[in-house]
């Protein structure tokens, strides 16, 4: 019964172990489903579960048909012309990521868009080229396809090297979506729980600085080969300052300039975005306008600038994907595959929270390996989103993914009419668009500072993913901060927050007893409690922390007393002992053995329990023992392990567990354990954790119930005319603002001075 009394409660109820707990209120023994429970009832069939997985494979049946023609169609017409326009732009400038030709970045903003609209379940972010994965295919192409290879340099031969990078870039965007797609069908959509946001952060700031420094050739109009093994960010620069003085000035020009525009009109958007209707499309100006003078004013002919080149209007025929390159990036596959769908998950997740909608994150790896398998087809490179692509269609409007249709067919009219309108584009201009993205990631490095203060753990992550994917290469880099991050996880849960607990406040109330002035230590109890689960790794330091805790090793303190039994023994026969009714006396002087000679080769019979049935007399550890005979004094009689915060134990843990706890009884001290969660005591059942010294009886509600357990336990001992109540309506306990006690017993958690309160009746 909870009585409230204003901000206060009152409490009445019995002291409750576990399984008294469950006999009184009848618990249930429900079935637990096994692994083969989940996996028939995942194949199970029916006419429900069928319409279910169609309408989860195939999101677009359950939205399109509500969709509100008359309320959203302008705002979604609106936006996707708006993202489409931007589409266009980014999937050109990322182009120069991939070492491909420029007009096929239209193809990755194109297909994907097609198969994210079926299968897709968010409904606000621009599926196409990202940056960071851009870069992580170019990575594979300059491998695969080094600039070395274009031999002479003549037109035929570049032409030649374009079509196999063409080839690669396909090859392993084709890999990476068949990886999504069968981590999909697997389920797989929790993987990236293991990708935390300081390693998404760190990865993604190390990628920006690979595209910066990607992009210097480009701007420079530098022939500078691709690096990409480790430290080729290091080569690339190096590579880059030796021929600094072969810069083309009107590129570098054109660049800083294009660079300048583009940040001062995003920096007006970002702070007026209140204000305007729609943000400045500077992108697209400032495209249009270079690639009108760049054409009039003949820049390719006089400055020797390099331009878009033309590209083809009509589709490129579907490809299969070059096996021989499959079998080089099996690695690279996997990486772009993980990458991908996390960062697109994560930008998905922001805008499915902002407008209260589900996402699935099985069915978008579904979508992006469909989107990935399609457009690696068409010679497209892999895609995922861009939180700036996806930014404009969201604030302009955007209500769903006919949106991204609309934007998908800017890119084609791109692709069929007007590609080539942007022939004279300059590639430096296209380079500094690619530059004008980074800047969202960029700004990231703050996150470091504000991270120390809250977190040193997550900035450790943060700076090692930075500094590995920046000098190891992306793909390697990815590997290692995933390492180390799990690393992190070890450590922290090998190494448990392990405290000692006292009463604080006289209630039932138990925290740290170093945080508190105001604690209660019942007399002779020790509450130990343990904030993380216990498994193979960590049981040993558990259990270290736990005798530090208590202040002696139940072991060593075993094996003392059995040494000492065998001594008394020896001396009982010689007649060194005798029998008296104040207990024993020593009748002669007692020579000094050595253990080695007491042990006598039977080490093993020193951890077994003390065995006192042949002795005359009971013997009292806490007594003065006879001469010659030291055993280690215990000054606890019960310790109460506080399990509310073990999420599980393991096989291994739980042998290591029960020795400890077989220790501690076999020294006569009362084990309890507190709070443990549901099925713990159902699987400790199933793995023989109980015998003849460890009891299910010990277990325990919560520490209040062990801790009044135990007291009314010593108040037994020590009162024999005090019995121990029958179940019933007696044996409850009291929980009051001001102190606790037991109704029957008169167990109190107060000190004697404190007055003690009127009694609560039920």
């Amino acid at each position: 019964m909870v009585e409230p009394v204003g901000n206060h409660y009152v409490v009445a109820r019995r002291v409750y172990s576990e399984n008294s707990f469950d006999e009184e209120h009848e618990k249930l023994h429900r079935h637990h489903k096994n692994f083969w429970d989940h996996l028939k009832l995942y194949f199970r069939c029916s006419p429900q579960r069928v319409k279910k997985v169609a309408l989860r494979m195939f999101p677009v049946v359950s939205w399109l048909p509500a969709y509100r023609f008359r309320e959203w169609i302008l705002s979604d017409i609106v936006s996707g012309i708006n993202t489409g326009l931007v589409s266009v732009l980014q999937g050109l400038a990322f182009a120069l990521l991939v070492n491909v030709p420029p007009g096929y970045g239209l193809y990755a903003a194109f297909f994907p868009i097609l198969v994210y609209f079926i299968f897709g379940t968010s409904r606000h972010i621009s599926v196409g080229p990202f940056p960071v994965l851009s870069l992580m295919v170019g990575g594979v192409v300059t491998r695969l396809v080094p600039d070395g290879t274009a031999g002479n340099g003549t037109a035929t031969n570049t032409s030649a090297i374009d079509e196999q990078r063409v080839m690669v870039a396909a090859s392993v965007t084709f890999l990476s979506g068949i990886f999504q797609l069968i981590l999909g069908l697997l389920q797989f959509g929790f993987i990236v729980i293991y990708l935390s946001h300081s390693l998404i952060s760190g990865f993604t700031t190390a990628a920006a600085i690979h595209v910066l420094v990607s992009q210097i050739k480009f701007m420079l109009q530098l022939p500078v080969p691709g690096f990409n093994k480790p430290f080729g960010i290091i080569y690339t620069l190096e590579s880059v300052f030796s021929q600094i003085t072969d810069t083309n000035i009107a590129d570098l020009v054109t660049s800083l300039l294009v660079l300048l525009i583009v940040f001062v009109v995003k920096e007006i958007n970002d702070r007026y975005k209140a204000k305007l209707p729609t943000p400045i499309p500077i992108e697209l100006i400032v495209t249009v306008l270079a690639a009108l003078i760049s054409h009039f004013a003949k820049f390719e002919e006089k400055f020797k600038v390099a331009v878009h080149s033309s590209m083809s209007s009509r589709f490129q025929a579907p490809v299969a994907p070059d096996a021989g390159i499959i079998q080089k990036c099996v690695g690279d596959g996997i990486s772009i595959a993980i990458v991908g769908f996390a960062v697109a998950f994560s930008v998905a997740k922001v805008y499915s929270i902002k407008h209260d909608y589900p996402i699935d994150a099985n069915q978008e790896l579904i979508a992006f390996g469909l989107g990935n398998i399609l457009g690696g087809s068409f010679k497209g490179f892999a895609s995922s989103t861009a939180l700036s692509r996806s930014g404009v269609q969201e604030s302009t409007g955007g209500k769903t993914q006919i949106a991204g249709i609309i934007s998908a067919i800017i890119v084609l009219i791109v692709i069929l009419a007007i590609g080539f309108l942007l022939a004279p584009l300059q590639k430096s201009v296209l380079a500094s668009l690619a530059l004008g993205n980074l800047k969202g990631m960029l700004m990231q490095f703050r996150e470091v500072g504000v991270l120390w203060r809250k977190d040193k753990y997550d900035c450790m992550i943060w700076v090692v993913t930075f500094l590995a994917a920046v000098f190891l290469g992306l793909d390697i880099g990815l590997a290692t901060a995933v390492a180390f991050e799990l690393l992190t996880v070890v450590i922290r849960s090998q190494i448990p927050s392990c405290t000692t607990l006292a009463n604080v406040g006289r209630s039932n109330i138990y925290r740290n007893r170093k945080d508190y002035t105001d604690i209660y230590e019942p007399e002779g109890v020790k509450i130990f409690k343990c904030s993380s689960p216990i498994f193979f790794a960590n049981i040993e330091f558990f259990k270290d922390k736990l005798i530090s805790a208590v202040g002696f090793n139940p072991l060593r303190v075993l094996r003392k007393r059995n040494k000492a039994l065998r001594k008394i023994r020896k001396m009982l026969k010689k007649g060194e002992l005798q029998v008296t009714p104040k207990g024993l006396i020593c009748m002669a002087h007692h020579t000094q053995e050595s253990d080695d000679e007491l042990d006598n080769n039977r080490l093993e019979e020193l951890d077994q329990p003390t065995d006192m049935a042949d002795l005359p007399i009971q013997i009292n550890w806490d007594a003065e023992l006879p001469p010659g005979i030291v055993v280690p004094r215990v000054d606890i009689h019960s310790i109460v392990l506080d399990f509310s915060a073990v999420s599980f134990l393991d096989f291994s843990a739980m042998r290591v567990l029960q020795k400890t706890l077989k220790e501690f009884v076999r020294i006569d001290i009362d084990i309890y354990i507190a709070g443990a969660n549901e099925g713990f005591l159902e699987k400790l059942e199933r793995c023989a954790f109980f015998d003849e010294e460890i009891k299910p009886s010990m277990f325990f509600l919560t520490i209040h119930d062990a801790v009044l357990h135990i007291l009314l336990k010593e108040d037994i001992a020590s009162s024999p005319k005090l019995k121990p109540v029958e179940k019933g309506n007696n044996n409850c306990i009291i929980t009051t603002s001001n102190g606790l006690r037991s109704r029957d017993s008169t167990v109190s958690l107060l000190p004697p001075p404190v007055p003690p309160e009127p009694w609560v009746g039920r």
